[in-house]
């Protein structure tokens, strides 16, 4: 049993780095694309507080998008809510990757997003040397590549 959740560990990890290092690249491309270069620039010098209400509003786009994804379920609509979150997911990940990329160091300077920060990044090395063991991450490492 344990090797079983470990391998489905190791896709739902291997998956979640493909979606991370994808929708950061396409962030970063986007905001490129858009000639946001100068507001990248100005982001990446705005002090703490105001770093941190960049960070919400990613947060405050996407959870609009949950609660209708929410309701289509509740209505029966399983597909297009199910469908609806996974636009919400894609999103809020893009966004957040980019601007969390963008401003980490005026971030971390706030303790309870450290804290937080410190502990995910904890449990997932602590994630990550565990199911490195497996086949299934070693094998989806090299498909990957």
């Amino acid at each position: 049993m344990k090797k079983i959740l470990l391998s489905l560990l190791a896709v739902f990890l291997i998956v979640e780095e493909w979606l991370w290092d994808l929708l950061t690249a396409f962030g970063r491309s986007l905001f490129h694309w858009l000639d946001l270069d100068r507001f990248e620039q100005w982001l990446r010098q705005a002090n703490p507080t105001l770093a941190l209400v960049a960070f919400t509003i990613p947060l405050l786009i996407v959870t609009p998008i949950n609660l209708l994804a929410f309701g289509l379920i509740a209505k029966g609509l399983i597909v297009q809510g199910i469908l609806m979150e996974v636009l919400a997911k894609l999103l809020g990940t893009l966004l957040v990757a980019r601007v969390f990329a963008l401003t980490k160091p005026q971030l971390l300077t706030f303790a309870f997003l450290m804290t937080v920060y410190t502990t995910i990044t904890r449990w997932l090395n602590w994630a990550h040397l565990k199911v490195a063991e497996t086949s299934v991450y070693r094998w989806m490492k090299q498909l990957r590549a």
